[in-house]
């Protein structure tokens, strides 16, 4: 594991004048806390790394289940294969369709038989929940329920880029979040490569100078401060995707997460979508 750390001095009141804090570091743990995601809502944290998040039997059992469907991919190239919805490709005129909505009724039937016949995103959101102490459940728009859980595969790397609802999909949702996370857990790893990459740089409007297909080029977030992790089979991965990310390329192998995204909203509860 490699980081860029920025440093911070708080005076924590002892004889010794200064406690030296690092900015952005990455949090790796066995098991995940209300904490952890208020550091990374907070972007004091740059990743945190949950150790063990599924059994290698869950994740097993989740890719070859799998394997029985069709499917699908983002609306991009490199082509990135994926069961479920992205709520992204179907806002195009300022709201979510009923086709995103037939896909998301259609796709919910076979992600909730995916673990040995349970559903892998109620026991991630089970988890979440015991963590945060609250309550976790899908976002809704127009008063439906979003997608979330999406099975895809990154084979080919990701290119630098970032996610943010609130700007690349601004009505969609009913009640916008404060912060947005996101969630992968790593139900195989391939033989090298694929790292996730998290940078501590923001989107700014000059950025667009710098675009490269869905993402930009790599250099935009080049020296800024940055963690980079290598997750095992059955490790959940969190960050702020509001950052600047990307994930590299394999060297053999497979790169099959479970993937969606967490709102942290303004009355305390967490909400999901994909």
């Amino acid at each position: 594991m490699q980081t860029a750390l920025r440093e911070r001095y708080v005076y924590d009141g002892s004889t010794e004048a200064m406690t030296v804090h690092t900015l952005f570091e990455p949090v790796v743990t066995g098991e995940l806390t209300r904490g952890d995601l208020v550091r990374l809502a907070a972007g004091v944290a740059g990743a945190v790394q949950v150790k063990g998040f599924f059994t290698p039997e869950e994740c097993r059992a989740i890719v070859e289940a799998a394997e029985n469907h069709e499917m699908g991919s983002y609306n991009f190239t490199p082509r990135m294969a994926k069961l479920g919805p992205a709520a992204y490709d179907y806002y195009k005129t300022g709201s979510l369709g009923d086709a995103y909505f037939a896909q998301v009724a259609e796709d919910t039937v076979v992600r909730a038989t995916l673990m040995d016949g349970r559903d892998p995103l109620a026991a991630a959101l089970e988890r979440l929940s015991r963590a945060w102490g609250g309550p976790v459940a899908p976002a809704r728009s127009g008063g439906r329920e979003l997608f979330a859980g999406i099975i895809r595969e990154i084979n080919n790397g990701a290119r630098t880029h970032f996610d943010e609802i609130a700007r690349e999909c601004p009505a969609a949702l009913d009640l916008p979040p404060v912060a947005q996370l996101a969630f992968n857990c790593h139900l195989t790893v391939p033989e090298g490569g694929g790292e996730p990459v998290v940078h501590r740089r923001r989107w700014r409007p000059s950025d667009e100078e710098h675009r490269d297909g869905y993402g930009y080029r790599a250099e935009l977030a080049e020296g800024e401060p940055s963690v980079r992790l290598q997750p095992e089979v059955g490790d959940a991965v969190l960050f702020d995707p509001r950052n600047f990310h990307s994930v590299g390329p394999i060297t053999g192998g497979r790169r099959v997460t479970l993937s969606f995204f967490i709102g942290v909203t303004g009355d305390g509860s967490l909400s999901v979508w994909s």
